[in-house]
């Protein structure tokens, strides 16, 4: 089966078991990090502060993680960043546990996180390439795409929901604690994967000069920058509502609490497996980025129901079908930044998407608290989906996307090579 070939490679099998895992523990968080300020007196404007200074430690690092990973081994950087991680998340749920945790130690231990997130992400991506062939990297953004969802929206906030039920708010960031360590195991038996030839030693360049480098390839490439700016604008829109205002919709539309807003994200994990599987079971679209913008942008629409809903199967309808669309969209974007980016770019590359496409991430959710309680939660959902769907089509009609697609075909098969890809926006088509 064309999506389940990368798994036949013993270094990728580890990679992929080493991110389930801790993608797991991650879905805990979720869960776990909104029900501790809530039990702690806090409210949307106090998990605004815990989401922003989150956002902050990634978007203030990313860009120096995508240049670390175009000097040092990805799977090094991956192993630290995961340390990093243990270390905050244990700390936080002893705390917890004790009754010693106060709102700004969560605050704290979430910029940590995002700090480290920042540095494992570019060298996930850039690593991903060194472990399968061109041919396999749709199916393997694909089972990134499948695990991501299942473990991070689905599995892991279900999971989180029952020991945040059964026990508390503390044992759930532990048991977060010890996913990583799972992690940090599977990545050390990978062993030893070398940069790229190419990449080996950046003469004497600084680092600040190889950011540059990054972003003059970026700014260069019509297809790269215009699909990041669509990336701002929908985070602006999205990301805070979601993660700072939904567990109140579920509690205050439906009477819900914790295990109940875990199933949402658990049916929306649930779509956005379905949603990989699709995308990555079949060839590479022909119009890619036709089909990945109206993939995320109309796939949106429907958030726009969410501050209006009041009984729990309708949320989780709308969320399934988000899901679905949502990963759609980002195996076929993934897939793209690994074929028509060169390998030397990758990790930089990588971080640029990331920091260009998040750069609104903290703004989104320092606002989102304010703006449901001035004029509540069901117009906040209304701007969210309508404001992406309408930015996705502009950006894909109004800057000729559809041309450069066309002039550029990314074709699966042997004959298809990273070096053409390469060559082709080199030139600046």
């Amino acid at each position: 089966m064309r999506a389940l070939r990368p798994l036949r490679r013993r270094p990728f099998r580890l990679l992929w078991a080493g991110l389930a895992v801790s993608l797991l523990g991650d879905g805990l968080w979720l869960v776990a990090v909104a029900w501790q300020v809530i039990e702690l007196g806090g409210g949307p404007l106090q998990l605004s502060l815990v989401a922003t200074l989150y956002s902050v430690g990634l978007v203030g690092c990313v860009l120096l993680g995508g240049v670390v990973a175009d000097r040092v081994s990805r799977r090094r950087i991956m192993v630290l960043a995961d340390l990093v991680r243990v270390a905050a998340t244990v700390a936080l749920g002893a705390l917890a546990v004790t009754g010693l945790l106060e709102l700004w130690q969560m605050a704290l231990g979430a910029l940590l996180i995002g700090a480290a997130e920042a540095f494992f992400v570019p060298a996930f991506t850039a690593l991903v390439p060194q472990l399968v062939p061109e041919d396999e990297l749709l199916a393997a953004n694909g089972l990134e795409g499948v695990i991501r969802p299942l473990a991070l929206q689905a599995a892991g906030p279900a999971l989180g929901g029952v020991l945040v039920g059964v026990a508390d708010p503390g044992t759930a960031m532990l048991a977060n604690g010890g996913t990583y360590v799972i992690s940090v195991l599977c990545l050390t038996a990978i062993g030893t994967v070398a940069l790229p030839p190419h990449e080996e030693g950046t003469g004497g360049a600084s680092m600040l000069a190889d950011m540059r480098a990054g972003w003059r390839y970026m700014t260069g490439q019509r297809w790269l920058w215009s699909t990041l700016l669509f990336a701002c604008v929908a985070v602006l829109f999205v990301l805070g509502p979601i993660e700072v205002l939904l567990p109140f919709a579920v509690r205050d539309q439906t009477g819900g609490g914790s295990a109940q807003f875990g199933l949402v994200l658990a049916v929306y994990g649930i779509g956005s497996a379905l949603g990989a599987v699709l995308v990555a079971s079949r060839p590479f679209p022909h119009r890619y980025m036709t089909a990945m913008l109206l993939l995320w942008g109309l796939g949106t629409l429907p958030m726009a129901l969410m501050g209006w809903l009041h009984v729990l199967w309708a949320m989780a309808l709308v969320a399934f079908v988000v899901g679905v669309c949502d990963a759609g969209g980002g195996v076929i974007w993934g897939t793209l930044l690994q074929r028509r980016v060169p390998a030397r770019l990758q990790g930089r590359v990588a971080s640029l998407d990331w920091f260009v496409s998040l750069a609104l991430m903290p703004i989104s959710m320092a606002l989102a608290g304010p703006a449901a309680e001035l004029v509540g939660l069901g117009p906040v959902f209304v701007a969210t989906g309508v404001g992406c769907a309408a930015v996705a089509l502009a950006v894909l009609f109004g800057l000729r996307l559809r041309a450069d697609e066309l002039a550029h075909p990314l074709v699966d098969g042997p004959d298809r090579t990273r070096g053409t890809a390469s060559s082709a926006d080199a030139a600046g088509a």
